[in-house]
């Protein structure tokens, strides 16, 4: 196509679900390799430049980019080997940001609303993996609510990060389904449809790790995604992450100045290694610890005195009693340290699957004949 700067050209099209949209081409430039021999190296000697993608073709100021930075930084903190790692996303903003980070992981970009049931079958083939899911308001709390649904209440290991901007960005800003009821749009436009809240459904489906947090708080942010990921079991997060371009302004209920001015912190979360001495205060009634099966330590500094993170009904409550008030409650809602996962639930082998051979995965027609005579 004349006109296309050189590049890796990718061809984007409206979904079914998304009205309005036009034919875009994007150009994704890959970023240079030199290393300066300076940077700081984690355990393995990886640098954080290790853990990037290509350069992001986003909005400059999204915070979608933010979100970014804090997986590149909680995986350099983890002294995750990138190959390890499976990235799974969708359709939309949010699931074009894979490929900023972690360029040397697996990574796959399915169908509008697809990315839970694609990450499913992943982790149903290879237990090994670490399994980051990565969409979207839209992609999860409209066409792909149902898959949304059904990942967390089978308990797949994993961590699900929804990046919340409440509109579709790739399609000029109309509300999506976490728009809150009384909102404006950029162009004045109030939405009448109640809000579905991801954090409350992720409570009630039974996932063992859940957290909200805001992109422009890094600080939060790097340790709530290094626990989830170290977490046995479905960790959901939630990420208010504002448009910069459609949804960052005066009436929004996602904006930037709203969310700093509404944000009512939980606690604060420190991860320790099971390698590490642990170093936080335990003055009595100012840090929880939540001991993980990996050994994993989570110390939450309680900023809120009456909260408990390990009552799922009362965080529930907690959710609807603030957000009556406007409040965007952040932090680490509800965890379950004796989590189990999709693969203990169905009690699969140890060995992943797909490096399993004929013999095992076919016992002959004896045993099938046992298995049929036992249904008669």
């Amino acid at each position: 196509m004349p006109g296309l700067v050189p590049g890796i050209h990718v061809f984007l099209f409206p979904g079914h679900d998304e009205p309005g949209a036009a034919g875009v081409v994007m150009t994704y430039i890959a970023k240079p390799k030199f290393h300066h021999p300076g940077l700081p190296k984690n355990d393995l000697g990886y640098t954080h430049r290790d853990y990037e993608g290509k350069i992001s073709t986003l909005c400059a100021g999204c915070g979608h980019d933010s979100i970014t930075a804090s997986i590149i930084e909680a995986c350099f903190e983890l002294s995750i080997e990138p190959h390890r790692v499976a990235k799974i996303s969708g359709i939309g903003c949010s699931s074009k940001t894979p490929d900023y980070f972690l360029g040397n992981s697996h990574g796959f970009n399915s169908v509008h609303g697809r990315m839970p049931s694609v990450l499913t079958g992943a982790n149903l083939a290879n237990r090994d993996l670490i399994y980051l899911g990565v969409s979207g308001d839209g992609d999860s709390a409209s066409i792909g609510f149902g898959q949304f649904a059904h990942s967390i209440r089978r308990g797949v290991n994993m961590t699900y990060i929804v990046e919340n901007n409440g509109v579709y960005g790739l399609t000029k800003g109309q509300f999506s389904a976490t728009a809150d009821r009384g909102s404006k749009s950029k162009k004045g436009v109030m939405n009448t449809d109640n809000a579905i809240d991801l954090v409350a459904i992720a409570l009630q489906l039974g996932a063992s790790f859940v957290a909200r947090s805001f992109s422009g708080d890094k600080t939060q942010l790097v340790p709530l995604i290094a626990a989830a990921i170290r977490h046995k079991g479905a960790s959901f997060i939630d990420v208010i992450s504002p448009c910069i371009a459609f949804n960052n302004h005066a009436g929004s209920t996602k904006s930037f100045d709203y969310v700093r001015e509404h944000n009512d912190a939980v606690n604060r979360l420190d991860v320790i290694t099971s390698r590490d001495p642990i170093t936080v205060d335990y003055a009595p009634g100012s840090v929880q610890v939540v001991e993980q099966h990996d050994g994993t330590r989570l110390a939450l500094r309680k900023i809120d005195a009456d909260y408990d993170a390990n009552d799922r009904l009362a965080a529930m409550t907690f959710l609807q009693k603030h957000a009556a008030k406007g409040q965007v409650v952040t932090g680490l809602l509800y965890v379950d340290p004796d989590a189990e996962d999709m693969h203990t639930h169905l009690d699969t082998v140890e060995t992943p699957l797909n490096t399993l051979e004929a013999k095992e995965l076919c016992p002959g027609s004896s045993a099938l004949d046992k298995i049929n005579a036992s249904l008669r």
